[in-house]
């Protein structure tokens, strides 16, 4: 089985998008492209899961085909690195259900194999979350209503950068932020494999203004071209062209 290339886009945010596309539409259509999004709602205490910002958030990862969770501020950092993995497995188990639908026919699943089988199948979608390559694109929201939950966001990030740098797979890491001083999205660190690299950027981070998710969302998905992350990538002198291809 091919283990491919994992790409993600991981979106944290307090919901509540007012200008441009529907979110949940653009989030279809990076499906479409291979693109997984996962979204992260970071709730006030008076916050409400009804609420009309966090029920987009869920509605935005289940259009993009990903993992969506509620969080308050103080959770954020074990639950950065539980989405992100948790979005691998669940884009892992996808092409193990089309290899079985193959295999099989069109009504296998992995929940309809033998348990014992399952398991076997588990181990190898374990082992591929670990050995893949990954993409991934955080795309911030720092918009005014994000001011006093930024700092938590930059802990959680470095926690992710720690976790991801143990993998055994190859991983290739850039963010964003929304809204963007001049554009929807500007770029805080473009593709590095270096995630390092991340602990210089956070100066850069500072809320302001509307909350374009739709927009962002869009202008994230074309950050994904190969050409891109090839070029990142030969710059840095870890990978050749051949390689990541």
């Amino acid at each position: 089985m091919e283990k491919g290339t994992i790409r993600q886009i991981l979106l944290i945010t307090d919901g509540n998008s007012n200008r441009g596309q529907d979110p949940v539409t653009v989030a279809a259509l990076a499906r479409e492209q291979g693109i997984t999004i996962n979204v992260i709602g970071i709730m006030e205490n008076n916050d409400s899961e009804a609420s009309s910002g966090l029920i987009e958030v869920e509605d935005i990862a289940q259009s993009g085909g990903g993992v969506s969770q509620l969080v308050y501020p103080a959770s954020l950092s074990q639950t950065v690195q539980m989405v992100t993995k948790q979005g691998m497995t669940q884009t892992i188990q996808g092409f193990v259900n089309k290899e079985l639908e193959a295999i099989l026919g069109k009504n296998e699943s992995i929940e309809s194999v033998d348990p014992k089988k399952r398991g076997e199948i588990m181990e190898v979608v374990e082992d591929m979350g670990e050995t893949c390559k990954l993409e991934v694109l955080v795309l911030i929201d720092t918009s005014a209503s994000m001011y006093h939950k930024l700092s938590t966001v930059k802990e959680a990030l470095i926690d992710l950068s720690i976790s991801l740098q143990a993998r055994i797979g190859d991983n290739v890491f850039s963010m964003y932020q929304f809204p963007g001083k001049r554009s929807d999205i500007e770029p805080i660190m473009k593709w590095s494999p270096n995630l390092d690299e991340m602990y210089q950027t956070f100066p850069k981070l500072a809320s302001g203004g509307i909350t374009p998710t739709g927009p962002a969302l869009q202008e994230a998905m074309y950050q994904f071209g190969k050409n891109h992350v090839v070029r990142s990538l030969r710059r840095s002198g870890t990978q050749s062209e051949e390689e990541f291809l």
